[in-house]
């Protein structure tokens, strides 16, 4: 497998899985991509439906990292996706599971009811160590990075930004891994209680968090600011966890293999004779075209385009995926492209503060790499447009006929706003018995604009409801669920650093705290 930038510099070399695994922007500036999809068949297809979400994830990873030796792959997946990692789940009182049954399952699907007859479920991806989807791919790379160190005798310095859940799932992923330190930079002021205590209060000694006095993408800028300093980056060994990270994105795109597998169970593929044996149905399955086998829709709620990037790329590989619904919240530069073509983002006065934190991004640093894809893989038409966006703050591909591919791609979007978060958070709760944060609320608000018959919809739950306690007390008038580990977590002592919204300042934080 061999990884190329999206702006096209260094064309004609060779990057590895493990070459890429460390950094995060390639040296133009652009993102790294595979030089093309690798391709998954329906006998693959068949064979992975049965498979643990461990086994599932090596299948998966093993098409993009062919450098890591197979048998070392699989003990990471196996060491990475473990029922007692990801224990954090939540009662099932409709469908009766255990917790030991559902956390065994990593990311259970969580079925709701069936909506202008479509099956409506929510793809529960939060039960992890800080109860955030980003736990599913950081303690992955987590494992990589120790590996990757520990093969090479290298040390990584990592600077990251988080609007509220990167961080935290950065910060416990790399808490105490030899060789690695962490300076993570957040908006002051700007995550929930919950999400900065949780950040805040860890006191390892391998732990930077810096707040800055800006929002989410001032925090992102001075990260690729630092990472286009390559001077600095190689003297400094500077790495990073955003989502713009390779190994990131490709982690998450084994959960959609999972969710459609998961929405699918039990529904024959192809022309299976009445009576058929489990065997009989996988081999029919096997020989099915995929263009036969059943369509899956699948709702993320989406600030940074990283989370449905992966289930872009799920849907390339052949995976047969119907729509991938974008769901923002007023920060809707995203779903402002899918409705228009138009790609603005917005200063840092105009990103407004919601109620889901993390989705106040209004420049979507993985959106590059669909850019990528939708004009036919040209890095010179993808470096202009992006330098369109640092000097006149975007560009409008209406205007050159680009948009018109993008129903190609299966993409739709829309937002919701605080008022439609409560309300959906009130209805899936008195509806369902089951409680939401606002983030998924935004998912499951506009999954509900695309629901078709017969096309099961899966909704990317993103986050446990405890992360953002007021707003559920605001809209159910009690208490959200709290996992016994984090009972008290907001009275803990907080350590972290004030920081000015400039690279400089951060790169010299950097270089005091590494001794370079």
């Amino acid at each position: 497998m061999n990884y190329i930038s999206t702006r096209g510099a260094g064309a004609g070399e060779r990057h590895t899985f493990s070459d890429i695994l460390l950094g995060g922007l390639a040296k133009d500036g652009g993102l790294y991509l595979p030089s093309e999809y690798p391709q998954v068949s329906a006998a693959e297809l068949a064979r992975w439906r049965g498979l643990s979400y461990a086994e599932l994830a090596f299948e998966v990873l093993s098409k993009f990292c062919d450098d890591i030796p197979a048998e070392d792959l699989r003990a990471l997946t196996h060491k990475t996706y473990r029922a007692e990692v990801y224990a954090n789940v939540r009662p099932d009182p409709q469908h009766g599971h255990t917790a030991a049954e559902r956390a065994a399952q990593i990311t259970p699907l969580h079925s709701l009811g069936v909506e202008n007859g479509a099956p409506l479920s929510l793809l529960e991806l939060s039960n992890g160590p800080t109860l955030a989807f980003k736990d599913m791919a950081m303690q992955l790379l987590g494992n990589l990075f120790e590996y990757t160190l520990a093969k090479t005798g290298q040390h990584l310095n990592i600077l990251g930004a988080t609007s509220g859940d990167t961080g935290s799932a950065a910060e416990y992923a790399m808490r105490g891994k030899a060789g690695v330190r962490v300076f993570m930079l957040s908006p002051r002021g700007k995550m929930s209680a919950f999400q900065t205590a949780q950040m805040y209060s860890l006191q390892d000694a391998n732990i930077f968090n810096v707040a800055v006095e800006g929002v989410f993408d001032d925090a992102q800028d001075i990260v690729k600011a630092v990472s286009n300093d390559h001077a600095f980056k190689a003297r400094h060994a500077i790495g990073t966890v955003n989502s713009i990270n390779w190994a990131r994105v490709v982690a998450q795109v084994v959960y959609y293999f999972r969710g459609y597998f998961a929405a699918i169970e039990g529904q024959p593929v192809g022309s299976v004779p009445e009576g058929a044996s489990a065997e009989q149905r996988a081999a029919v399955a096997a020989t099915t075209p995929l263009a036969d086998w059943p369509k899956v829709s699948f709702t993320v709620p989406s600030g940074n385009f990283g989370n449905v990037c992966a289930g872009h790329i799920a849907r390339m590989m052949g995976l047969p995926i119907h729509r991938l619904v974008v769901a923002t919240n007023e920060n809707d530069v995203l779903d402002e492209f899918f409705r228009t073509g138009v790609y603005r983002v917005r200063k840092a006065a105009e990103t407004y503060h919601t109620t889901s934190p993390s989705m106040d991004i209004s420049k979507a640093s993985n959106f590059e790499r669909f850019v990528f894809d939708l004009l036919g893989r040209e890095p010179a038409r993808v470096r202009q447009l992006f330098h369109d966006v640092e000097t006149q703050g975007g560009f409008d591909l209406a205007k050159s006929g680009d948009f018109a591919r993008v129903a190609q791609f299966g993409f739709v979007s829309g937002r919701s706003t605080h008022e439609g978060r409560v309300e959906t958070i009130r209805d899936v709760y008195r509806r369902y018995q089951t409680m939401i944060d606002t983030h998924t609320a935004d998912g499951l608000a506009v999954a509900r604009e695309y629901l078709e018959p017969g096309v099961p919809m899966v909704v990317l739950e993103t986050a446990q409801p405890i992360k953002f306690g007021e707003t559920i007390r605001e809209a159910l008038e009690r208490e959200a669920d709290r996992p016994a580990a984090f009972e008290g977590l907001e009275a803990l002592p907080q350590r972290f650093d004030v920081l000015p919204a400039d690279a400089g300042s951060v790169k010299a934080y950097v270089a005091s705290h590494t001794g370079a």
